[in-house]
């Protein structure tokens, strides 16, 4: 299979190095990257073993052309850029498959492909990006890959084995939206306070969090702080409660068990900042839209109070503001 990366940053690049690693022709496209990568290569850090793999390397997607597969790991705030980057890589049979946080990606992929050309897939990885080309893989690693509005067909099995072959455990979903939800859980929690925990532990349970200025700016929150203070960890589990009561409110039928087992696989990431966090320090746009705004508005047209959720939001948006 001819396969191409667009995003490749931690994300992109580690499933993009996997699959080269797996013998497959790989094409990254990049931009700030593109000269150390070409003449250095990918290197993978992991707890699963090091790695280095040399994908092929492009500035534009014309000098890739059509593919059997695209995988899409943007940052959504770069979603506009998709009629830019895609059309030149996508033929009447390429499969375009977003691994992007949040909801409403397939959505705006529909409205430049075919439905039945689109899957998403939902990544649980603890990944960091150390410089241009090095990954850390610190833990985990599963993807969960489903079709956009409809139940999993032949090709969704075949690029499920296709991935575990190059050592990425992979399951299918026959409900893809139950599967961003359960997704939801844990970033909603995780990479909103990460993020928002600097504004204070108040700002965030008061009801009516106060403006939020440099001057007020506390502690960021990395995974084992939010689960090393008791107010914290109850915070992190009002919000999971509160996604997955949304989530019930449509149908989706998401346990309220996944809030424990997500929490106690967080404990083993220890010190880990997740992406938003990340983000957050760099001073770069926060994928606010599809990771917390749009569940917001999903939830108060379902009619499901979420008040940590409203506050989590209205912090986040100062935030993001005063970068």
């Amino acid at each position: 299979m001819k396969i191409a990366v667009v995003g490749c940053g931690a994300v992109g690049s580690y499933y993009g190095a996997r699959l080269c690693q797996a013998g497959l022709e790989v094409h990254f496209l990049l931009r700030s990257d593109y000269a150390v990568v070409r003449q250095n290569g990918v290197t993978i850090r992991s707890v699963q073993g090091d790695f280095h793999v040399q994908p092929a390397c492009a500035r534009t997607p014309g000098e890739i052309g059509t593919c059997d597969a695209v995988v899409v790991a943007l940052k959504t705030t770069a979603n506009s850029q998709f009629p830019k980057l895609l059309p030149p890589l996508v033929g009447p049979r390429t499969a375009v498959i977003t691994l992007q946080n949040g909801l409403s990606n397939e959505e705006q992929l529909a409205r430049l492909f075919p439905a039945e050309q689109i899957l998403g897939g939902r990544c649980f990885v603890c990944l960091n990006r150390l410089e241009p080309g090095v990954i850390h893989h610190l833990a985990h690693g599963k993807v969960v890959l489903g079709e956009f509005q409809r139940p999993p067909q032949p090709r969704t099995h075949e690029l499920a084995a296709l991935l575990r072959r190059a050592k990425v455990p992979c399951e299918v979903t026959d409900n893809l939206g139950r599967t961003h939800w359960e997704k939801l859980v844990w970033n909603i929690p995780f990479n909103g306070l990460g993020v928002a925990g600097v504004a204070g532990y108040d700002a965030l349970t008061s009801g009516h969090p106060s403006p939020v200025t440099r001057h007020a700016l506390g502690l960021v929150l990395t995974t084992d702080k939010l689960l090393g203070d008791p107010r914290w960890e109850k915070l992190v589990r009002e919000l999971m409660l509160e996604v997955i009561a949304t989530a019930n409110a449509l149908g989706l039928n998401v346990s309220e068990s996944q809030a424990d087992k997500q929490i106690e696989r967080t404990r083993l990431m220890d010190e880990y900042k997740a992406s938003t966090l990340l983000d957050f320090e760099r001073r770069q746009p926060l994928e606010l839209e599809g990771m917390f705004l749009e569940p917001l508005r999903v939830a108060q047209k379902a009619g499901v109070p979420v008040p940590r959720l409203t506050a989590l939001c209205e912090v986040l948006r100062q935030l993001d503001q005063t970068r």
